[in-house]
C-alpha cells in the first residue's frame, strides 16, 4: 500500500449458523502490517467450502486449461463512427489466446516492479475497454499491487482526487488526453513514479521532473511491453507464492452519488470466491461454461460489474469447466452513438450484462423500426398479433407461481416472430441475459419477455464484490431481484433501538405489497464481503475519521453488511426492494415517500419522458422533474433540443423540448400520463405528484447528473436546479405545470461537478 495508505476494516467475529455460511472474521489491515491476510473462515460444505486462492491461482488454471483457446479479441484498428464496416464479423477481429494473455499479463507485472511499483502500491487505470485495461488490472494483481480503477467519464478533479487518494504509483491511461491529466497533477501524487499510455506515440524525453526533484517517467505501452523487463519470471514467480488470498488486490470506488467515492476494498478471495459462485449457478442454470462463450465488454472496468463479468469472470469459466469466455471489445462510442446494437449482431452474445438504461435503449430502437415499417396486415398481421400475446404469456408463466405451461402453438412464435427479432438484435445465441445496477421497469421486463427474451435480476454492491442475489431462467420473478446466492445470508432488519440490536422482518407474504412490518433493511454477509474502505492518512485525519465512520455504520459488529436499501423477503426466498433509505423523501407532514415506484410509472404510462426524479423532501408536497426524449441521448450524452421519434408522437407540430414546453397540448398530455401514474403507483395522496417542471435537457454524465454507471445523481440535480425547485413550491396553487425559471443559455456556466 505504500508507506502512507491506512486501510481500515471490521471483520465480522459472529459465530457461523450453519456449516455452508461463512466470512471474514480477524483484525485490522494498515500501513505498519504489510503482511496482515484476513482470516478466511472456510466452511465444511456447499458454496462456501471452496478453497481459498488467489488471482494468480486462477489465472494459471485457466491458461493451463484453454491456453491454445481465444480469450479476447479486439478490431484493430478500429473503424471510426459512420466508417464501413459498421458491423464486421468477429472472424476479422484480432485475436489472443489464453497462454498468450497471461504472459503478456506476467511481462506487465514484471514491468510494473521494474518502474517501481512496491508491495500493495496502487495502479490507476484510466480509459476506455481495452486488452491494455485487462493487462494493467492483471499485471498490477500479479506484480504484487493494487489495481484501482478510474471512470473514463472522470473528470481530471475526480482522477486526481482517486489517484491521490488510493497513492497510485504507476497510471495505465489510454492516450496523451489522460496523460497529461496524471503529469499535470504530478507535484501533487507524491507516490506517482510512472505513466504509462496505450494509445498514440509517446515523444521521446517526455519524462517530468517534478518540484521536489522526482522523475516521473513517461512511456508507451508497447515500449514498456516489448523490452525485456528486469525483473525476471523467477522473481515474479516469488512474489505470486507469497500472496494471500486475504490480502487486498483491488480498490472499487463507489459512484459518489453523494459525496466523494469510496474506495471499496477487494480482496483476492472476494474476487475468486463471487465469481467462483456466480459462474457455477449460471453453469447449473443456463449452461455457461459448457463451451466457448462470447461476451462484451463495454461497461466501465472501474465498476465491480465490469471487472467481475468482463475480467475475473472469464478466468474463473476457463478455469473450472475448461471453456472459455471470449470477450470481445465494444467500440469506444458505441454508448455514445447508440450503436452497441451493431456489436452484438457482429458478436451474438451467449451473456449479456445490461445496465436498465442499455435495454432500454435496445427496446427504443426496436420499437423505431418497427414504426418506421410498413404495418403488417391480413395473415401476417394475425401471426404477429399471436405471437407477441403468446410470448408475453409464456414469460408470465414460467415465473415462480405460475403454472409452468407452455401456450398452445408457442412454437409458432418461437420460430416466427422472436426467431426475427432475435436474430436482428444479435440476441439469438442469448444463454444468459441480465441486468443490475440499477431499478429496471416491469414494462422493460415485458418487452423482451414477448420476444422470448427473460432478462434476470441481480443485486449487490462494490462493497459485496458484485451480486448478493441472482435470478435465473428457471427462478425469477419480474420486479425482484432474485434469491440469496449460494454461501451468502441475506435478511432484512430493523433496528430496535431498545433492544440495541438488529431484529429480522417476517417473510412478505406478498413482496409486491408488504406491511410495514415485513421491509426493513437488506442486509449481507459471507466471504464476498469487502475487507473494508480503504483511507489515506494524508489526507488528515478528519479523513480517515470519516471514512471510519462510514465503514462503522456499513458493516456492524456481527459482520452484516448494511446495503441502505429498503425491501422485504418473500416466504419464497425472492428479495424485492421497495426503496432506499437515503432516497426517502419525507414530506413537511413526516409521510415517508419512495419515489422509485412512482418514478418507473411514470415513464412506463408517458413513453414520451426519458426521466422523472421526485422532489419534496421536508416539502408541503410531492412534485417532480421531468426531462423529454431527445436525439442524440445516449445516458452518457445529453442530446440535444430535437426530440426522439417516441416525444414527437405526442405532436406532430412540437419537435423540439423548448417546443414541448410552451405547448398546452404536450403539457396536457404529461399531465394526463403523470395522473394514471399517481393512481397506479402511489400508495397514498402524500405520495401523488402533484406538480411539474419540465427541465431544457435530458440527464447524463457529461452533465453530471447520473454516474458513469448511469444512476441518478439526485442531490446534484437539487442543486443544479435549485431555482426551479424554488419556483414549483413559490407557484400558484392552480398551475401544475410550472415553468423552468431560466434557460441553459442563461446559466451561461458549466454544470456543477459536486459529487
Amino acid at each position: 500500500m505504500g508507506s502512507s495508505v491506512e486501510t481500515l476494516s471490521r471483520p465480522p467475529t459472529y459465530t457461523e449458523t450453519d456449516e455452508h455460511k461463512s466470512t471474514y472474521a480477524g483484525g485490522n489491515y494498515c500501513s505498519t502490517d504489510k503482511k496482515f491476510v484476513a482470516n478466511i473462515r472456510v466452511a465444511k460444505k456447499g458454496a462456501a467450502s471452496l478453497k481459498p486462492k488467489t488471482v494468480g491461482d486462477i489465472f494459471a488454471e485457466a491458461a493451463k486449461r484453454c491456453g491454445s483457446m481465444p480469450a479476447y479479441r479486439i478490431e484493430d484498428p478500429c473503424p471510426a463512427h459512420g466508417a464501413e464496416p459498421r458491423i464486421q464479423a468477429v472472424q476479422d477481429w484480432s485475436s489472443v489466446t489464453y497462454g498468450q494473455y497471461y504472459k503478456d499479463c506476467r511481462k506487465v507485472a514484471r514491468a510494473f516492479r521494474d518502474l517501481g511499483l512496491e508491495d500493495l502500491d496502487a495502479v490507476n487505470i484510466y480509459g476506455f475497454n481495452s486488452p491494455q485495461w485487462f493487462m494493467g488490472l492483471f499485471g498490477a494483481i500479479l506484480g504484487g499491487g493494487v489495481a484501482a480503477g478510474v471512470y473514463p467519464t472522470d473528470t481530471p478533479e475526480q482522477v486526481f482526487f482517486k489517484a491521490r487518494h488510493s497513492g497510485g504509483a504507476i497510471a495505465v491511461v489510454e492516450s496523451d488526453k489522460q496523460a497529461k491529466i496524471f503529469l499535470s497533477f504530478a507535484d501533487k501524487l507524491p507516490k506517482l513514479k510512472a505513466v504509462v499510455q496505450w494509445s498514440g506515440a509517446v515523444p521521446a524525453g517526455s519524462d517530468v521532473t517534478t518540484s521536489d526533484g522526482r522523475t516521473v517517467k513517461y512511456l508507451s505501452f508497447s515500449d514498456m511491453i516489448n523490452n525485456e523487463p528486469k525483473t525476471t519470471e523467477q522473481d515474479l514467480d516469488k512474489l505470486l507464492s507469497a500472496q494471500k488470498p486475504g490480502s487486498v488486490c483491488a480498490y472499487i470506488y463507489t459512484s459518489g452519488t453523494t459525496g466523494n467515492p469510496k474506495a471499496v476494498m477487494i480482496s483476492h478471495d472476494n474476487i475468486v470466491y463471487e465469481a467462483c459462485t456466480v459462474f457455477n449457478l449460471v453453469n447449473k442454470y443456463a449452461g455457461v461454461g459448457t463451451e466457448q462463450e462470447r461476451i462484451i465488454s463495454y461497461l466501465p472496468l472501474s465498476h465491480v460489474a465490469g471487472m467481475m463479468v468482463d475480467m475475473v469472470g472469464p478466468l474463473v469459466c476457463a478455469a473450472l469447466f475448461g471453456q472459455p469466455i471470449i470477450v470481445h471489445f465494444a467500440r469506444p462510442y458505441d454508448l455514445k452513438k447508440g450503436t452497441i446494437r451493431d456489436r452484438l449482431v457482429s458478436v451474438e452474445p451467449t451473456m449479456f450484462l445490461g445496465v436498465p438504461r442499455v435495454w432500454e435503449k435496445i427496446a427504443a430502437a426496436l420499437k423505431k423500426k418497427v414504426r418506421e415499417a410498413p404495418p403488417p396486415s391480413g395473415v401476417k398481421a394475425c401471426i404477429v398479433s399471436s405471437a407477441k400475446a403468446k410470448g408475453l404469456q409464456f414469460q408470465k408463466d414460467r415465473q415462480l407461481g405460475g403454472s409452468g405451461a407452455v401456450p398452445c402453438c408457442y412454437c409458432i412464435a418461437t420460430g416466427t416472430v422472436q426467431k426475427k427479432v432475435k436474430e436482428a438484435l444479435g440476441l439469438s445465441k442469448m444463454k444468459y441475459a441480465f441486468t443490475g445496477a440499477a431499478p429496471i421497469s416491469k414494462e422493460t421486463l415485458e418487452f423482451f419477455g414477448v420476444l422470448g427474451i427473460n432478462i434476470n435480476e441481480v443485486y449487490g454492491m462494490s462493497e459485496c464484490t458484485g451480486a448478493t442475489t441472482v435470478s435465473v431462467d428457471q427462478a425469477h420473478l419480474w420486479g425482484s431481484c432474485g434469491w440469496t446466492m449460494g454461501g451468502t445470508e441475506v435478511k432484512i432488519f430493523k433496528n430496535d433501538d431498545k433492544a440495541g440490536k438488529n431484529v429480522e422482518c417476517p417473510k412478505a407474504k406478498d413482496i409486491f405489497n408488504p406491511t410495514d412490518d415485513e421491509q426493513g433493511e437488506i442486509c449481507f454477509r459471507g466471504r464476498h464481503i469487502m475487507t473494508g474502505y480503504m483511507a489515506n492518512p494524508d489526507l488528515g485525519a478528519d479523513h480517515v475519521k470519516t471514512i471510519q465512520g462510514k465503514l462503522n455504520s456499513a458493516i456492524d459488529s456481527d459482520g452484516w453488511l448494511h446495503s441502505g436499501d429498503k425491501g422485504c423477503m418473500g416466504v419464497n426466498g425472492m428479495v424485492k426492494i421497495t426503496g432506499r433509505y437515503k432516497h426517502l423523501l419525507i414530506g413537511a407532514g413526516g409521510e415517508n415517500v419512495a419515489p422509485i415506484p412512482i418514478e418507473n410509472e411514470v415513464k412506463k404510462q408517458c413513453p414520451a419522458i426519458s426521466n422523472c426524479m421526485m422532489i419534496g423532501d421536508k416539502k408541503p408536497f410531492m412534485a417532480a422533474f421531468v426531462t423529454l426524449k431527445a436525439k442524440g441521448a445516449t445516458g452518457n450524452e445529453p442530446g440535444g433540443d430535437d426530440l426522439d421519434e417516441e416525444a414527437l408522437a405526442v405532436d406532430s407540430s412540437v419537435t423540439k423540448i423548448s417546443e414541448a414546453c410552451q405547448s398546452d397540448k404536450y403539457k396536457k398530455y404529461i399531465v394526463d400520463c403523470i395522473i394514471k401514474a399517481n393512481k397506479e403507483a402511489a400508495p397514498n395522496n402524500a405520495s401523488t405528484i402533484k406538480k411539474i417542471c419540465i427541465l431544457p435537457r435530458d440527464f447524463s454524465v457529461a452533465t453530471n447528473e447520473l454516474t458513469p454507471t448511469l444512476k441518478l445523481k439526485r442531490g446534484v440535480v437539487v442543486k443544479m436546479n435549485q431555482a426551479a425547485v424554488d419556483a414549483i413550491y413559490n407557484a400558484p396553487k392552480n398551475m401544475t405545470v410550472v415553468p423552468y425559471p431560466i434557460t441553459l443559455s442563461e446559466k451561461n456556466s458549466e454544470p456543477s461537478k459536486e459529487e
